[in-house]
C-alpha cells in the first residue's frame, strides 16, 4: 500500500489528496506520475525520519524520473538525508548533482555552506588553521551563490560573511 494511503499526518494527507487530484487534471505521462508518488512518498518518510525507506523512494522515483528540474529535487533531497546522517561527503555530491540540474537551488548552495563551515570548524578545533581557512572560503563561496540567489535570505550567513570580511 502506498505511503500517502497510510500516513495519518493531516498536511500530508491533504497534500496527497491535492497531488493526486492535480495528477489526473495535469496531462502527465503513467511514468512521471508513477515517479511523483514515489518522489510523494519519498518526502512522507523523510518527515517522519523514516530515511531508508526514504531513499528507496527517492532511488526509484530517479528511475522514473527524466524531467531535470524535477530530478534536482529528488537529488537535494537524497543529500538532505546523508546530511542528517552526519555523511556529509555523500551530501555535498548530491548537492552537486542537484545544482547541475538546476543552478537555482540556494538551499543546496546554503548546505553546502554549512557543511564546509562545519568542516572549517572541525579544524579549528584540530588546530589546522591552514584547512579551516580553505573550508571558510568554500562556505563563503557558496553563501554568496544562495544570499545571490535570494537576496534577504540566509542573514546569518550575510552577517557571518560581512564580520569575516568575505562579503564584497
Amino acid at each position: 500500500m502506498p505511503r500517502s494511503r497510510i500516513n495519518g499526518n493531516f498536511i500530508d494527507k491533504t497534500f496527497s489528496i491535492v497531488a493526486n487530484i492535480l495528477l489526473r487534471i495535469i496531462p502527465t505521462t503513467s511514468g512521471e506520475k508513477e515517479a511523483f508518488t514515489y518522489y510523494r512518498d519519498g518526502m512522507s518518510a523523510q518527515s517522519e525520519g523514516n530515511y531508508a525507506e526514504a531513499l528507496q523512494n527517492y532511488y526509484e522515483a530517479m528511475r522514473l524520473e527524466i524531467d531535470p528540474y524535477d530530478r534536482s529535487y529528488i537529488l537535494y533531497n537524497i543529500g538532505l538525508i546523508h546530511t542528517s546522517n552526519g555523511e556529509h561527503t555523500k551530501a555535498l555530491e548530491y548537492y552537486f548533482r542537484a545544482l547541475e540540474r538546476n543552478p537555482f537551488l540556494p538551499q543546496a548552495f546554503n548546505n553546502m555552506a554549512v557543511i564546509c563551515h562545519y568542516r572549517g570548524e572541525q579544524a579549528v578545533r584540530q588546530g589546522d588553521s591552514e584547512i579551516a581557512e580553505a573550508w571558510f572560503e568554500q562556505a563563503a563561496e557558496y553563501w554568496k551563490q544562495a544570499i545571490a540567489l535570494t537576496p534577504g535570505n540566509y542573514i546569518e550567513a550575510h552577517n557571518w560573511l560581512k564580520i569575516t570580511r568575505r562579503f564584497e
